[in-house]
């Protein structure tokens, strides 16, 4: 007999924001000129057994250099779910852009998870150009390699079981190494897409974001997602405000905490994008 998966619960945790245009989201022309925010995210996944961060975020001072609004440190924020970060063991970095591969140097006794794809490609020959390597920081990679030197960095070469009830998958487009997460919880296998899809509209309208490495990978990146994904429900972008707005708090009119593992409160207007 097979054993049954295990259930996880999953955060989002937002720590900071920025507004921004409607027009700045899509790789395509949007006729459309509407404020468009994007909210940034570090995710837990936990259940008794473990727990999982999915993301470090970046620091005050990457904040203030790139003009963001923070709302906390990410660390901050995982400590409302009584998460020290001397406990965090096992962090899945699904890139290495600025806003999601900061503060590990924070997390002494973490493990890290990622594509090698992804390292090479932020240390390699494309980071000579400013298009591609202005969302990285470079002391944010310089601490994965260092982290590569003290045996704490755990590579992956494509889709991979991470746990029982979690995997890796890999997607590309957005970078070269870009990896989501498909997690088990008790309405289903759950996507966190991270930057598959910034925004809702951007897989449902089949227009990246900008910021894009193959534009070719990162459209067959959707189709995947939508694959792995009951339905468009269980489907998380990585950076829409409408993940706050449409899942339950993690305490009552608290949006900055919301619970991933729980059905969405409103539905998904989807023509409306």
């Amino acid at each position: 007999m097979t054993a049954a998966l295990p259930e996880y619960e999953i955060y989002a945790l937002r720590y900071a924001t920025l507004a921004r245009r409607r027009q700045e989201a899509f790789m395509a022309y949007d006729p459309h000129d509407a404020p468009m925010p994007i909210d940034y995210f570090v995710w837990v996944v936990r259940n008794a057994e473990r727990t999982v961060l999915v993301d470090t975020g970046f620091s005050a001072e990457a904040s203030q250099r790139r003009r963001r609004d923070y709302l906390c440190s990410p660390l901050d924020a995982i400590a409302r779910l009584g998460l020290a970060p001397a406990d965090v063991r096992d962090v899945i970095i699904t890139h290495l852009h600025y806003d999601h591969a900061g503060n590990v140097h924070l997390l002494p006794n973490a493990r890290l998870h990622l594509q090698e794809k992804e390292l090479q490609y932020a240390t390699g020959r494309y980071m000579r150009y400013d298009a591609m390597r202005h969302a990285y920081d470079v002391d944010d990679v310089v601490h994965i390699v260092r982290g590569v030197y003290d045996r704490r960095v755990e590579f992956y070469d494509g889709d991979a079981p991470f746990a029982p009830g979690i995997d890796l998958v890999y997607i590309g487009g957005h970078t070269a190494g870009l990896q989501s997460v498909r997690v088990h919880t008790r309405r289903g296998w759950v996507v966190l897409a991270s930057d598959a899809t910034h925004f809702y509209a951007n897989l449902h309208k089949e227009s990246p974001f900008p910021i894009i490495f193959h534009v070719g990978h990162m459209l067959d990146g959707y189709r995947k997602l939508q694959r792995l994904a009951p339905s468009p429900d269980h489907l998380i972008p990585g950076h829409d405000p409408l993940v706050r707005a449409r899942f339950p708090a993690w305490r009552d009119g608290d949006t900055e905490i919301v619970m991933l593992h729980e059905a969405p409160t409103a539905p998904l207007e989807i023509a409306a994008l």
